[in-house]
């Protein structure tokens, strides 16, 4: 089952041309990291940087008791009948829904293919079996940048799931964009395990939590909704983590086109979609100032690493310098002693006959020191003498090895590839992002405030 594909029929094939100018700007800041070869995650690996790539959707987590509207949120936003609905436990494990090329179903290990970094969820014993993802061609809304996450109904009582369903909401929690809590006026809107959740993920995302009372058309006359949103908010606010000011719950439920009534209760559901605008709207200004700050880095990155490379060039020159000298003391020593004992052992008309008269003259010249100073030494010491003159040349050596220690330095090529991607972050990617950055401006700005 976990990698099984369930193909279904599409109800209107999606052109790559319909693409909004939102959507071109977060696919190529996401193509700008992962090109083949010289995209800024690859650039980043060989300088040792690790980048953090940007999605091309938010994603929006929905939890709640079971029968919360959750499920029914979602079909009415992308305006099609993707989830099943009803009073029973209809989402038993985690729906991702997105807008796609065409209508699919994917089912476990092709949902986590689909979204890779969500691969970690695997480790959790027995979720991969509930794991699915529905494709629509819906380009509702914002919808084409969106990714919905349902959760199971959650309640209390002997109900087990196959999975542990409290650790996997907390997991999907830290990745998601947004998280919408939905409170139903019926009855199981107390949840427990929906409280305990809900707390533990506002003790680290507090600002991604948005909270609704959904079906609020349901709750009955209006002192009945009031007095149901007062038992909700006086249960949260029992709960210290929950119990902050400028709590805002808005009430939301789905319109019916068919009804012939007209509700009196206000609904807020269009200030749900405004607030996944004004994620996504911010995600993108973060993705751009992000693309911003990660070609900075990189570019200092290479900067540091070409003067590092200077200054282990220069350091090494100075090593082979120092070594030169330390090898040049460490086999002079022994070698005037030796040439010094032959000149003194042989006679002067053998060396004559070998070098000649003038050449015998200079060698005496420039070893008489050496014989002066062995003469001062008494000849009971001269074996003493000799061995420390060997041990001193034997240390002058070992010190001439030890200097050789050189750094590891950049090879040509290696330079020149660090060049060509620092102009190529500088260069193409800023001027990209500049680019970008003025198209999502004009979408809101005169073009003459640009």
């Amino acid at each position: 089952m976990s990698g099984k594909l369930k193909q279904r029929s599409a109800a209107n094939s999606v052109d790559a041309g319909t693409r909004s100018i939102n959507e071109k700007i977060l696919m190529e800041c996401y193509n700008l990291y992962t090109e083949p070869g010289k995209g800024l995650q690859t650039i980043a690996e060989r300088l040792n940087l690790r980048l953090l790539v940007p999605r091309k959707k938010i994603t929006v987590l929905l939890i709640g008791n079971h029968s919360a509207g959750k499920s029914s949120f979602i079909n009415w936003y992308i305006e099609e009948h993707v989830q099943r609905t009803g009073v029973a436990i209809e989402t038993q494990g985690f729906t991702f829904v997105t807008s796609g090329r065409k209508r699919e179903s994917l089912t476990g290990n092709a949902t986590l293919h689909l979204y890779p970094h969500f691969k970690e969820l695997a480790k959790i014993n027995g979720v991969v079996e509930y794991l699915n993802t529905e494709i629509t061609t819906s380009k509702q809304k914002k919808f084409s940048l969106v990714t919905f996450v349902d959760t199971p109904g959650l309640v209390d009582g002997d109900m087990k799931y196959p999975f542990d369903v409290d650790k996997s909401i907390l997991w999907l929690g830290n990745l998601a964009d947004l998280i919408f809590v939905f409170f139903d006026p019926i009855g199981q809107a107390l949840c427990k395990r929906t409280l305990n959740i809900v707390e533990k993920l506002n003790e680290q995302h507090s600002d991604r939590m948005r909270f609704f009372l959904s079906k609020a058309d349901e709750a009955g006359p209006e002192n009945d909704r009031q007095r149901v949103m007062m038992q909700i908010v006086q249960e949260l606010c029992k709960r210290p983590g929950l119990n902050k000011t400028c709590f805002d719950m808005p009430t939301i439920y789905v319109p019916n086109p068919t009804s012939t009534t007209k509700s009196r209760c206000v609904n807020q559901i269009e200030e749900v979609c405004k607030t996944i605008e004004k994620n996504i709207n911010q995600t993108i200004q973060n993705t751009l100032n992000t693309l911003e700050k990660d070609c900075q880095q990189i570019s200092e990155l290479i900067d540091e690493s070409l003067h590092d490379d200077r200054q282990a060039n220069s350091y090494n020159l100075r090593a082979r310098g120092k070594a030169f000298i330390f090898n040049v003391l460490g086999l002079c020593l022994p070698l005037l002693l030796f040439i010094n004992f032959l000149a003194s052992s042989v006679s002067k008309e053998v060396i004559d006959s070998f070098l000649g008269d003038h050449a015998t003259d200079v060698i005496k010249l420039y070893l008489g020191p050496v014989e002066r100073s062995w003469h001062l030494i008494p000849s009971d010491y001269h074996w003493h003498a000799l061995g420390f003159l060997f041990f001193l040349s034997f240390l002058l050596i070992l010190i001439a090895n030890f200097s050789t220690r050189l750094r590891p330095t950049l090879t040509r090529k290696q330079k020149r590839v660090l060049n060509e991607e620092k102009e190529y972050v500088q260069n193409h990617v800023k001027t990209t992002k500049e680019k970008l950055y003025s198209e999502y401006l004009k979408q809101s700005v005169a073009a003459q405030d640009l």
